[in-house]
């Protein structure tokens, strides 16, 4: 069964609320199948952590992506999640990447796009500068100029595991944060490794053992990505024929790759007749 989990949790005597992410199985299912560079696993970690802290505090069913993007070296880093914590995420980037380089060094000039996408009602895109220090700051920032709830994150990756926590005022609270400050403090001491390694009750004891925590069931945390060969041949479809054709006599096959997941999914003349004449295209190939 997989560790990878989410776990909420209130203050019995404080307007707080608080979130504690770990991340295994869904981290390595990300980064696997890509032969990235140790600082872009190291950012889709701490990113992937974010999403699902995120997506923890939204008050809908629907979708959320948080997109980094700049002129730098890396284009574009993405996760995209789910209500039920269904998460992918892909990253793009050019060149040599050092070990220890910054957000600006990664991205440049870059930022955040967070885009919030409900089932039903209105989808909420918000913006804020890459321009703090950690991925964890820029979060907070965009925290306070769409939420106006105070905020902290906490993000940390290693080799093959990522987490994070987050702590924020309860909504119809305002005014006085002195709890909230107390319990930020106490938050600050976690260690790297004892959110990767420990178990989540045993870090939230070790940092709130004089606080009454009331710790709700966790849910589980997932790798799912939604392309299929269906949708593969749906994009064919939106291809002009003619030039399908073309690759067609010049290749004998048409290859749809997943950025996601490096699916790769091939289709011949036969299947694209039948794509084109709105038929399913067989599932002969993968």
């Amino acid at each position: 069964m997989s560790q990878d989990k989410l776990y909420r949790y209130l203050f019995e005597n404080a307007d707080v609320r608080g979130e504690l992410v770990q991340l295994e199985e869904s981290f390595q299912s990300i980064v696997g199948t890509h032969d990235y560079p140790q600082v872009i696993k190291h950012l889709l970690g701490e990113l992937l952590a974010a999403t699902s802290l995120l997506t923890a505090t939204l008050k809908f069913n629907g979708d959320i992506g948080i997109q980094l993007q700049g002129n730098g070296p890396v284009s574009l880093a993405v996760i995209n999640g789910n209500d039920e914590q269904q998460m992918r995420g892909v990253a793009r980037y050019e060149g040599e990447l050092a070990d220890d380089a910054t957000l600006a060094d990664l991205f440049g000039k870059g930022y955040m796009v967070i885009t919030l996408t409900p089932d039903e009602g209105e989808r909420y895109q918000g913006v804020v500068a890459l321009d703090k220090p950690t991925l964890a700051e820029c979060l907070e920032e965009y925290f306070a100029q769409s939420e106006q709830l105070p905020t902290r994150i906490w993000l940390f990756t290693s080799e093959h595991k990522a987490a994070g926590m987050l702590l924020q005022v309860l909504p119809s609270q305002s005014g006085d944060n002195e709890e909230y400050e107390h319990l930020t403090q106490l938050t600050a001491t976690i260690k790297a490794e004892e959110l990767l390694e420990l178990d989540a009750e045993e870090v939230l004891h070790r940092l709130y053992h004089q606080e009454e925590v009331r710790l709700f069931d966790p849910q589980p945390v997932s790798f799912k990505c939604t392309c299929s060969r269906e949708r593969s041949a749906a994009a064919i479809r939106t291809v002009d024929k003619a030039e399908i054709d073309s690759i067609l006599a010049e290749t004998g096959k048409i290859e749809m790759g997943c950025e996601y997941c490096n699916s790769n999914y091939v289709f011949d003349a036969i299947d694209v007749e039948g794509i084109f004449a709105n038929q399913s295209a067989p599932n002969t190939q993968q």
